[in-house]
């Protein structure tokens, strides 16, 4: 009997290639299709190209393009009318709070409007739980936002540090807030909006310490135990910081 010839002697025509999983092809034909409409290529109440000019545009078989077709509709950006085809929906409809659709809705924003609605849900989330923080506070949270904010004040020489020191303190007070809802939602914007170079802007030179003044008064409010003043100035913390670093900002 002849044996096996091993695998190593098999030239490279003979070797089997390894195949990319349909799962892996089809997240990357949705990230592409996310993208195609939010950026209008396909706009709303327009017909998606049939599967099979879609298949083939995307080098993909039929199946890929119909359960990639179902992602789209989960996440709100097409209809499939029966008989008719995929419709694209209108903005209404989309789930902006979805990570892929929110990814393109940021790296699509060119005037920064999308930037500037995800600085206003910030800022009024955050309020409501800096003013919840306020009324509910323990020692040991506010052992953990001082010790933010003096992480702050120590690192004003290195401002990528300085930074991450400012989120903490922002993650921090939602986690001790108790808002679950208003918590994750707020989380997932900043957490976007924190990778766009767009978004950290320019920010000027006395920044830090503008930052630290703000942060500030946020905890005074909360170690003083009022709500109104504590959201006052978290959103006067996130409007104003905002305002000073957007790219578009022209001082008047």
């Amino acid at each position: 009997m002849m044996a096996a010839m091993p695998s190593a002697d098999l030239g490279p025509a003979q070797r089997a290639k390894p195949l990319t999983p349909p799962a892996r092809l089809g997240t990357a034909v949705v990230a592409e299709l996310v993208e195609l409409i939010v950026t209008g290529e396909f706009a709303p109440g327009e017909l998606l190209p049939p599967e099979g000019p879609l298949a083939e545009r995307f080098g993909v078989s039929r199946t890929v393009i119909r359960e990639s077709v179902k992602r789209l509709q989960e996440k709100g950006l097409v209809v499939v009318g029966q008989g008719r085809g995929t419709e694209v929906l209108d903005q209404a409809s989309w789930r902006m709070l979805d990570a892929q659709v929110l990814s393109a809705l940021v790296d699509d924003d060119s005037s920064n409007g999308v930037l500037s609605e995800i600085s206003s849900v910030r800022s009024s989330l955050e309020a409501l739980m800096a003013g919840a923080v306020a009324r509910h506070r323990t020692d040991e949270q506010v052992a953990g936002l001082r010790a933010a904010l003096e992480d702050m004040r120590g690192l004003t020489d290195d401002e990528e540090a300085f930074y991450d020191a400012d989120v903490a303190f922002h993650f921090l007070l939602m986690e001790a807030s108790g808002n679950r809802l208003a918590h994750n939602i707020t989380r997932a914007l900043y957490r976007r909006a924190l990778e766009s170079p767009r978004f950290r802007g320019h920010n000027p030179d006395d920044a830090m310490q503008r930052t630290i003044d703000e942060v500030a008064a946020v905890l005074d409010a909360v170690v003083a135990g009022d709500p109104e003043a504590a959201e006052r100035a978290m959103r006067s913390h996130i409007d104003v910081g905002w305002e000073r670093r957007r790219p578009d900002h022209r001082a008047g």
